[in-house]
C-alpha cells in the first residue's frame, strides 16, 4: 500500500456516466456497478482519491463477489475519479500501523484473483502504492498514456503491503521489482508496457472504449476456459507470488518498529513526501 493527501481535486479524467449500454447500474457510494450483458464493469467513486482502506476494499470485494454470483463473464474495475488511487489512508500506518489488521490483504489479493473470470483494470490519472498493488491483482492492466504508477511506499520509510514486489517480479523480473520498491518513483505507462507490467497503452480519450471492446471480447469468449487459465496461472505461482503473500506480515513486522517509520510518517503530514530523512533505524 501506500498514502495519498497530496493530489489535488479535479474532475474525473474519464466521467463514470460514460459507461453505457448498461443494462443495470447500482451504487454503494463507494463502487458503481454496471452491467452490459456479461460484462460488469466495477467504478470506484471513494472520493477524493480512492484510497486503499477497508470501506473500499470491502465495497469492491463484496461487488467483485456479487458480479461473479450473478453470472459476469467479465469484469472491468476503473475509477471515475481523476485517479485510478492515489494509494492508501496515511493513518492505516500510525501507532505502529496498529489498523493494518483491518484489511486482510491476502484475502483482498485472493478475491481478485481466484474469481474464475477475467479482471480488466482500466488505469488513468495516478496508480501509487495500494493503487497499483489493486491494479496488479486484475489479469489484464489497459493503462492511458497519460497514467503514471509505482511503488512509493518508501518515502514513507515503508514498503509495498499487498503484494506489488512479487507481481512486477512475476511480470517484469526481479532486477524491476527491486529498482520500483527501492527508488519508490513513479513511472509513466510506456515505461510500464515495456517492462511487461502494463498490458497496453492507449490515447487518454481512447481508454474507456479500448478497454470496454477488449472486455466484451473476453465476456464472450470460453468463460470456463479462462477460468481454467486464471486457476493453472495462479498454481504456477503458488511457490513464488504465493508463499510471499503468505510470508508478507512476518516481513513486514519490523517495519513497523523502525524509527524510519516514524521519521517518515512526521515528514509527510508535514512536508509532503519525499521530505524525510532516514536515520537507518
Amino acid at each position: 500500500m501506500s498514502f495519498s493527501g497530496t493530489v489535488p481535486l479535479s474532475n474525473p479524467t474519464t466521467d463514470s456516466k460514460k459507461i453505457r449500454r448498461n443494462s443495470m447500474t447500482t451504487s454503494n457510494e463507494l463502487v458503481t456497478v454496471s452491467r452490459e450483458g456479461d460484462l460488469v464493469t466495477l467504478t470506484m467513486t471513494f472520493a477524493p482519491y480512492n484510497l486503499v482502506a477497508k470501506p473500499l476494499l470491502t465495497a469492491l470485494l463484496d461487488a467483485v463477489e456479487k458480479a461473479h454470483k450473478e453470472g459476469a463473464r467479465a469484469i472491468i474495475l476503473r475509477s471515475g475519479l481523476r485517479h485510478f488511487s492515489a494509494g492508501a489512508e496515511i493513518e492505516l500506518f500510525d501507532n505502529r500501523g496498529e489498523r493494518l489488521p483491518e484489511i486482510d490483504v491476502c484475502a483482498c489479493l485472493d478475491a481478485l484473483e481466484q474469481v474464475p473470470v477475467p479482471i480488466i483494470a482500466s488505469m488513468h490519472g495516478l496508480a501509487l502504492g495500494g493503487g497499483f498493488e489493486l491494479a496488479l491483482a486484475c489479469d489484464i492492466i489497459v493503462a492511458a498514456d497519460s497514467s503514471k504508477a509505482g511503488m512509493v511506499e518508501v518515502t514513507l520509510g515503508l514498503h509495498p503491503l499487498m503484494g506489488a514486489i512479487q507481481r512486477v517480479a512475476s511480470r517484469a523480473g526481479v532486477a524491476r521489482a527491486k529498482e520500483m520498491a527501492l527508488f519508490g518513483r513513479r513511472y509513466d505507462a510506456a515505461t510500464l508496457e515495456r517492462w511487461n507490467i502494463v498490458n497496453r497503452v492507449v490515447p487518454e480519450a481512447q481508454l474507456e472504449e479500448t478497454t470496454r471492446i477488449l472486455a466484451l471480447e473476453l465476456a464472450m469468449g470460453p468463460t470456463v476456459a479462462h477460468g481454467a487459465t486464471k486457476r493453472l496461472i495462479r498454481e504456477y505461482t503458488d511457490e513464488t507470488v504465493v508463499k510471499a503473500d503468505r510470508a508478507m506480515s512476518d516481513a513486514q513486522r519490523p517495519i513497523f518498529q523502525s524509527n524510519d517509520l516514524v521519521v517518515g510518517l512526521k515528514a509527510f503530514r508535514e512536508s509532503g513526501p519525499g521530505h524525510a530523512i532516514f536515520s537507518g533505524r
